[in-house]
């Protein structure tokens, strides 16, 4: 299985912590945000390769990271699958690309086929990943994750599922306006039978090109994907006020 790791956006919202650096290189605790998903994920053996896609004005940043990892310079955990820094030619917010056609340029740059695992390198967890991939491992279909969210403005700006008994998903709606239920699908997708000719046939069909969820949510309506109970809470790092606090109560993964 390869890990497509989606970090070429602005976070405008951060600014001006991040206008001149890349969000997924903040420090959360002892780490990077970007450091703990791959660490987490690494020692589970089960990811081949991690593809990070980052934009031209942050992508020097993310190689850098990627020698200091591999040298485990200042106490950095060297990857066990290789780490590929791929650049998607975008300068500004204003002329990003879009998630989807970002990961559609990792398939095609590294030609990856099969299973794949596909996340947003900006939130933080306090949990691990490794019951996402065994989940993964035990349903007929592609995975992604589901929290319960309380609040209609939240669930306005989300990805919203609804299910059937068997924890199937029956559809996904990306930022509807009118939310069918409570449960919120957080930026993590594992797809079993990953290829370009199917990104190309979605967004050939209009599924959204910004937000990563629309191409959860056009595969939901055409083949078996299931959604597991995120077992933890996701933190994204959304402006400066919920960094601050996020950075300074994070503690690292629950054993």
């Amino acid at each position: 299985m390869n890990c497509v790791i989606l970090a070429a956006g602005y976070a405008t919202r951060l600014y001006p912590l991040t206008e001149n650096f890349p969000k997924p290189l903040l420090k959360v605790g002892e780490k990077t945000i970007l450091d703990w998903l791959v660490d987490d994920l690494d020692r589970f053996g089960k990811i081949e390769r991690f593809v990070v896609v980052s934009n031209a004005k942050f992508a020097d940043y993310l190689r850098t990271w990627k020698v200091q990892k591999a040298s485990g310079e200042d106490g950095l955990i060297p990857s066990q699958a290789p780490i590929d820094i791929l650049d998607d030619g975008s300068t500004s917010n204003e002329t990003r690309v879009g998630a989807v056609n970002d990961l559609l340029f990792a398939i095609e740059e590294e030609r990856l086929s099969g299973d794949l695992l596909v996340m947003a390198g900006d939130n933080v967890l306090d949990f691990s990943l490794g019951a996402f991939l065994e989940f993964f491992e035990q349903v007929d279909g592609s995975a992604i994750m589901r929290y319960f969210e309380p609040d209609p403005a939240r669930l306005r700006n989300c990805g919203v599922l609804e299910l059937g008994d068997d924890s199937r998903v029956l559809a996904m709606v990306e930022k509807p306006e009118e939310p069918k239920s409570n449960w919120c699908a957080p930026p993590f997708y594992a797809y079993r039978g990953m290829t370009a000719e199917k990104i190309r046939a979605a967004l050939g069909d209009g599924c959204g090109h910004d937000a990563p969820g629309s191409l959860a949510a056009w595969i939901c309506a055409r083949e078996p994907v299931y959604a597991m109970l995120m077992p933890g809470k996701r933190h994204d790092v959304g402006n400066l006020e919920n960094y601050c606090k996020i950075a300074a109560e994070y503690r690292g993964f629950q054993e």
